[in-house]
């Protein structure tokens, strides 16, 4: 495994004049010398980036977005389900074998067998994340490839570097929305409220704690959930671990 690849692009200072292509030509080197065969390198579908402009580089073998497209894997597809379970990078036996219990598990092993007959035969899912949750996802993929644990750690810095670097050419306004320092300026009852949330209380059980109405609770819930803009308590919980604000 040629890992000096991978030190040589950490290591690497981006000079402010280089454009996308030469960052993305650094990235495809890298990835080759890695001995894998294909890659993509995305940004995730959200306010912050139009599911019509994911890709920021990369390729699968010919046919296969088709296929997938067609036989509509990505509502099962189990290497992007994971992504919500990980916070470092993956082999893609590991969400197969997470969801082995899944009713689906069947038509994700139809949907690995597919992928295996394109040349996808094993691969690996690195995510990246920002101040309030999933950014972007680097998957590399073709011949097996063995990764030891330190190998994965430096992949999943690789992943890092490479997706903000090429976001920040491409597209400086979302880089720097998504990549701010996010301060939360959140009163003490808001963060009795918030702890109580993470507890996966009710508004009447924390009321009752808290010694007060369902209704105050709900007030003190919209406010945090106005700070943290977040869409509705499920998001505020998961924003709120990402940020260490709960634990």
């Amino acid at each position: 495994m040629e890992m000096n690849a991978v030190l040589q692009f950490l290591d690497a200072e981006r000079n402010e004049e280089e454009g996308a292509e030469s960052i993305r030509a650094r990235i495809r080197d890298v990835v080759s010398r890695l001995g894998f065969d294909y890659f993509t390198l995305v940004r995730q579908p959200g306010p912050e980036s139009p599911a019509s402009d994911i890709m920021l580089e990369g390729q699968w073998p010919k046919g296969w977005p088709d296929l997938y497209v067609k036989r509509k894997y990505a509502t099962i597809d189990p290497i992007v389900r994971y992504l919500g379970h990980s916070q470092r990078g993956y082999r893609w036996r590991e969400p197969m074998e997470a969801f082995k219990e899944d009713p689906h598990h069947k038509r994700m092993q139809r949907m690995m067998a597919d992928a295996r007959r394109f040349g996808l035969e094993d691969g690996y899912a690195f995510p990246v994340h920002g101040r309030r949750g999933l950014v972007g996802v680097l998957t590399v993929a073709g011949r097996p490839v063995e990764l030891s644990p330190s190998e994965m750690a430096m992949m999943d810095a690789l992943a890092k570097k490479a997706f903000w670097e090429l976001l920040e050419a491409l597209d400086p306004d979302a880089h720097e929305r998504i990549s701010r320092p996010v301060t939360m300026p959140l009163t003490r009852r808001e963060m009795e409220t918030l702890e109580y949330l993470g507890y996966g209380m009710t508004s009447n059980e924390m009321g009752a704690t808290l010694g007060l109405s369902a209704h105050t609770v709900d007030w003190y819930m919209n406010g945090i959930q106005d700070k943290l803009q977040a869409k509705n308590r499920h998001h505020v919980v998961a924003i709120a671990f990402r940020l260490g604000l709960i634990s």
